[in-house]
């Protein structure tokens, strides 16, 4: 039986995948499993204020208390958890995926994501539900609360992370796309509160049109917005903003691993870069680890997902990890990717400097990257299957330190990745298609 929860808790088309029972039973899971004060926030579904419904229930029918903080970020949501004292906070959201998915995912009372085992223990009750004798009767079953002025409270907190370094955005003109997702009620506000003149796209939402070509995923619409508004510098969130890209007043476009550069260099150059080292997966692009080795930052890499990065970061207490997509921790202000902290950060880090975001981004070259993903009858056999590491050892001797390669399986399909990265895009695409072609036949 395939497990409930995936890299990002439990996920799938909603009311048939990801249906209300599931919501109700997980509902219940979080006040047994992590106590009766429970938050929960939502990005912009239409099926949120069902599974929401659906989840609230299953925690009162515990005799928990739901606190409902609405429509909130991702990280809206971890730090209210904190601030507000709760058990737990659960997100209702499928993050960058279509509006036809939706998600659930839970914050333990610090504000981190469960860790595996604790996420087997709320399957199980899922599977087998709760026993009637086990269940609170009449004035014993919980409340639902509103939680007035959420998106005030991680507003505000945003902005304090910037006015607390003496920085503002007076004179920095920015062009927004909040991918008719949660950062519509927050990314805007904070970046006005701030002093910069904020021109949004998208900030309207019908529930059926997160992340429909748009926001962080589909960079277009904040292209076009650039051009013809002149803006300095380009934001795009993804449905739940934990995550965001930028974009220069050239175009350019600046991904999770410039990011991470520019405000690892910041942090060290002011003496807060714990340990002078920065967390990454193996996916980031060989040019960050360069940068990273030039100015004197170890850079440790984890396996792909955020709560990869922000495990390494909380066993050896480094400040800054993040990826290329745009997921960035910053644990001195958050406990999970904040799309809208790492925006703010970065622009900090440009007005210290006195530089635009192009020529901050700079620090980094990016390396011709192509990925290759190879339709497989048996990903399980990769490990043992030798003509494939031969053939990867081949190519990573060839290439030497001018490149690398990365083979791994896909967590959710029948998927061989495999990934080349060189100094000479047409090394790079040769050396991938070469290698896809060797795993195509063998698996």
């Amino acid at each position: 039986m395939a497990r409930l929860f995936g890299t990002d808790g439990v996920r799938g088309v909603a009311n048939t995948e990801l249906t209300c029972e599931m919501a109700f039973r997980l509902g219940q899971a979080a006040v047994i499993k992590m106590g009766k004060s429970i938050l929960v926030g939502k990005d912009t579904r239409l099926s949120g204020d069902m599974l929401e419904s659906a989840l609230a229930a299953g925690v009162m029918s515990m005799g928990g208390t739901a606190l409902l903080a609405g429509i909130i970020p991702t990280p809206g949501v971890a730090l209210l958890t904190r601030e507000l004292a709760c058990d737990a906070g659960v997100v209702i959201s499928a993050s960058h995926n279509p509006p036809e998915y939706n998600g659930i995912k839970f914050f333990d009372a610090q504000g981190f994501k469960l860790p595996d085992a604790v996420e087997d223990e709320f399957e199980v009750i899922v599977r087998e539900g709760v026993p009637a004798e086990q269940m609170p009767a009449g004035d014993a079953v919980g409340v639902a609360i509103p939680v007035e002025d959420a998106c005030r409270i991680y507003i505000d907190h945003a902005v304090k992370t910037v006015t607390d370094a003496g920085v503002d955005f007076k004179g920095l003109t920015v062009a927004l796309d909040t991918g008719h997702g949660a950062s519509s009620l927050t990314s805007a506000e904070a970046l006005r509160a701030l002093g910069a003149e904020v021109i949004a796209i998208n900030e309207d939402f019908d529930g059926t049109d997160i992340n429909v070509e748009c926001g962080s995923t589909h960079l277009g619409p904040l292209h076009q917005l650039m051009q013809e508004s002149g803006a300095d510098v380009g934001i795009a969130h993804d449905g739940d903003a934990d995550r965001v890209m930028l974009v220069d007043a050239d175009g350019g476009e600046i991904d999770g691993d410039m990011v991470e550069a520019v405000c690892a260099i910041d942090l060290k150059e002011r003496g807060l870069l714990a340990g002078d080292t920065v967390v990454s997966t193996v996916m980031c692009n060989l040019g960050f680890v360069h940068a990273m080795r030039d100015a004197g930052i170890a850079v440790e890499q984890t396996k792909v997902g955020d709560r990869y990065v922000l495990e390494r970061m909380r066993e050896r207490g480094y400040v800054l990890g993040g990826e290329q997509s745009g997921h960035m921790i910053f644990l001195e202000h958050n406990s999970t990717g904040d799309g809208l902290v790492t925006a703010l950060q970065f622009l900090a880090a440009c007005r210290r400097a006195g530089k635009t975001a192009g020529e901050m981004a700079r620090v980094m070259t990016r390396f011709p990257q192509r990925l290759i993903n190879v339709r497989v009858k048996d990903k399980h056999a990769l490990p043992d299957c030798a003509p494939v590491w031969d053939a990867v050892k081949a190519a990573e001797e060839e290439l030497g330190e001018d490149g690398r390669v990365l083979i791994r399986t896909s967590g959710t399909e029948p998927l061989v990745r495999v990934m080349v990265e060189a100094s000479d895009e047409s090394v790079a695409n040769s050396v991938c298609e070469r290698l896809a072609q060797v795993v195509e036949a063998e698996l």
